[in-house]
C-alpha cells in the first residue's frame, strides 16, 4: 500500500513537471528561453519544450501596445506654464533585446517622454506650443524611437491628448477669439455691403443702358414715322398741286375772269370799308375788256 501511494506520488511529481515543462505559445507572443541562466532563443509561436529546473521562458508580447503619460506642467520659451498629458503607442520587434536591455520599459518610457516633452516644448513659444501639436508629436516620437530601437522597442506613435494653458491666457484666447469672431463678422458684413453696392450699381448701369437703348430706339423709330409723315404729306400736297394744275390747265380765260369776279364779290361784302386792289388786278381785265368789245361789235 505504501509503494503504491510512493509511485502515485511519483507519477504526480512526473506528470506536474512535463506539464510545466510544455508551453503553447499563441501567435501574438513570443517566448525568450534562459537555459541556466543564458538566453538562447525566442521560441514561438506553437508548441514549446522546456527542460525541467534548466530552462526558463519569458514571455513577450508582440500586440501594439500604449502607454499613459499623466498630465505634465512643462515650461514653454517665453516662461509659460502648461500642462500636457500625451499617449505613446509601442510595439517590440526584437523580444531578445526587450528582455535584455530593458528591466522595466514602461517606467523606462515614461520617464523619457517627460524629459524629452519638457525639452521640446522649452524650446518653443506658447502660441507654437497650442498651435503646433502634430510638430510636438513627432518630434517625441522620433527622439523616444531613437532611443527605444536599442531595447527591440519601435515607437509608433505619439499623440498628445490635451494642452492645458494657465488660466490668465485661456481667458485671453477667450478674448481674443471673441475679437477674432467680430472681426470677421464686420469684414464679412463690409464685404456683403460692398457687393451689393457693387450689384446694385451694376444694376443701376445696366438700367441705364436699357433706358438709353430705349430711348434711341424710340428716337429712331420716331424719327422714322416722322419721316414716312413727312414724305406722306409731300406726296399729298405733290398729288393735290399736280391735280390742281391738272384741273388749272383745262381752264380758259373766261373761267378765270369770272373767278376773279367772284373773289371780289367776296371781298365787297367784307365789312372793311377801304378796299385795296392791286394794279395787276387791272391787267386781269384787259381780256374781259376785249370780249366786252367784241360782244358789242356783234350786237
Amino acid at each position: 500500500m505504501i509503494e503504491l501511494l510512493f509511485l502515485l506520488i511519483i507519477l504526480v511529481i512526473l506528470g506536474s513537471l512535463i506539464f510545466s515543462s510544455i508551453k503553447i505559445i499563441p501567435e501574438y507572443q513570443r517566448l525568450v528561453i534562459f537555459r541556466l541562466g543564458r538566453a538562447i532563443k525566442v521560441a514561438g509561436p506553437g508548441l514549446v519544450f522546456l527542460i525541467p529546473f534548466i530552462d526558463k521562458g519569458v514571455v513577450v508580447d508582440l500586440r501594439e501596445r500604449y502607454i499613459e503619460v499623466d498630465r505634465q506642467t512643462c515650461i514653454t520659451k517665453d516662461n509659460a506654464p502648461v500642462d500636457i498629458d500625451f499617449l505613446i503607442y509601442f510595439k517590440v520587434i526584437d523580444p531578445f533585446k526587450s528582455v535584455l536591455e530593458v528591466q522595466d520599459f514602461r517606467g523606462a518610457a515614461i520617464g523619457l517622454a517627460t524629459t524629452t516633452l519638457r525639452a521640446v516644448v522649452g524650446d518653443i513659444d506658447l502660441d507654437h506650443v497650442l498651435a503646433q501639436r502634430e510638430y510636438i508629436n513627432e518630434v517625441l516620437r522620433e527622439k523616444l524611437d531613437e532611443v527605444t530601437t536599442r531595447w527591440g522597442v519601435k515607437i509608433t506613435a505619439v499623440e498628445i491628448r490635451e494642452i492645458q494653458p494657465p488660466h490668465e491666457v485661456q481667458e485671453a484666447m477667450i478674448k481674443q477669439m471673441s475679437a477674432e469672431r467680430n472681426r470677421r463678422a464686420m469684414v464679412t458684413e463690409a464685404e456683403g455691403k460692398r457687393e451689393a453696392s457693387i450689384k446694385v450699381a451694376e444694376g443701376e448701369k445696366q438700367a441705364t443702358i436699357l433706358r438709353a437703348e430705349g430711348e434711341k430706339q424710340a428716337a429712331i423709330l420716331k424719327a422714322e414715322g416722322e419721316k414716312q409723315a413727312a414724305i406722306l404729306r409731300a406726296e399729298g400736297i405733290a398729288t393735290a398741286l399736280n391735280k390742281i394744275n391738272s384741273v388749272a390747265s383745262q381752264l380758259d380765260s373766261k373761267t378765270l375772269i369770272l373767278q376773279y369776279f367772284d373773289m371780289m364779290k367776296d371781298v365787297a361784302s367784307s365789312p372793311s370799308t377801304k378796299i385795296v386792289i392791286p394794279m395787276e388786278i387791272f391787267r386781269l381785265l384787259k381780256p374781259f375788256e376785249k370780249y366786252l368789245h367784241d360782244f358789242t361789235g356783234e350786237s
